[in-house]
């Protein structure tokens, strides 16, 4: 039987907290292929600068000046928290080596947080707000033909949708440039931390000592341009469809954006299709006929665990 000091609990601690760094550095992790991460050092952040730049021109004489057309777009971060508790027999009675896989999946689950936010961002797309006050998945984004947003704004839909698809849907991105489509901002990092003092409430009342992880953190939306969403059937057809469309969305102002699709983003349930789709030498058209794949190796596939 093992008497329980405050040196023990040290070193139980310690123990438990490098299986905890343990599971947090070895969680699977795809949220930074889609998502600029963000840091943060407030309660939230406002991202005024999410509108397109005007393009460079000739200088001639003075400077031409034009304000382009501000947005308020605000990510509010969120607390989370994952708590366990340990018996104090336990310890008393040798039997912590239980404990340590407990430790080591919850350091995994604060590890895929991440993805979990930045994946659901993506899913949650066609009822969440984006800079431009429409729902970051819409069939009615305004693009104004100044840089300021003045005069009558042209509709711009980054939304397939087939009425008789009853799937999931998937993703076309551009993740090529130094913002992503998503936003992960973070404000404070995962972190463990115990109760574990022999005064502690819960240890002299329950016998149990009380360890937590907690951390702040949000996902958002940057520009819409740089993600398509298809509620439509996953053939070659529908994804030329999709990078076509986003080959052409231009910038208030009417400058192309070029926007380079780079990347299709699949739940798991569509790993095969996908696979296929984009590794086969043949394929399907919409008619049902066999034809040559067109868009073999077009785009790199992401199969996310939370969509």
């Amino acid at each position: 039987m093992a008497i329980v000091t405050p040196a023990l609990i040290k070193a139980l601690f310690t123990g438990w907290n490098g299986d905890f760094q343990n599971g947090l550095d070895d969680a699977p992790s795809q949220y930074e292929k889609i998502a600029t991460v963000m840091p943060s050092t407030t309660k939230s952040n406002t991202y005024g600068w999410l509108g397109q730049f005007p393009g460079m021109r000739e200088w001639i004489g003075d400077r031409v000046i034009k304000d382009m057309q501000s947005h308020g777009y605000q990510i509010i971060n969120r607390p989370f928290e994952s708590t366990v508790g340990v018996d104090r027999d336990d310890i008393e009675d040798d039997n912590v080596g239980i404990y340590g896989p407990l430790f080591t999946e919850m350091g995994r689950a604060a590890g895929v947080q991440p993805d979990e936010l930045v994946f659901g961002a993506l899913s949650n797309g066609f009822s969440n707000l984006c800079y431009d006050k429409q729902n970051f998945f819409d069939a009615d984004h305004p693009v104004y033909p100044d840089v300021d947003g003045k005069g009558d704004a042209e509709s711009v839909s980054n939304i397939l949708t087939d009425d008789s698809y009853k799937g999931l849907p998937w993703f076309v991105l551009d993740n090529s440039r130094a913002i992503k489509p998503v936003i992960f901002q973070q404000r404070k990092a995962p972190e463990l931390v115990a109760m574990d003092k022999v005064d502690d409430e819960q240890n002299f009342m329950r016998k149990l000592i009380r360890y937590g992880v907690d951390t702040r953190c949000e996902a958002g939306y940057s520009f819409w341009q740089l993600a398509y969403a298809a509620k439509a059937p996953l053939i070659a057809d529908n994804v030329w469809a999709v990078i076509s469309a986003m080959r052409q969305f231009k910038a208030d102002g009417g400058r192309p954006l070029a926007i380079r699709p780079t990347h299709l983003v699949v739940p798991a349930a569509m790993e095969k299709e996908a696979t296929r789709l984009l590794e086969r030498e043949l394929t399907v058209d919409a008619k049902g006929g066999t034809v040559s794949n067109e868009i073999k190796g077009r785009l790199e596939l992401i199969v996310a665990d939370y969509l």
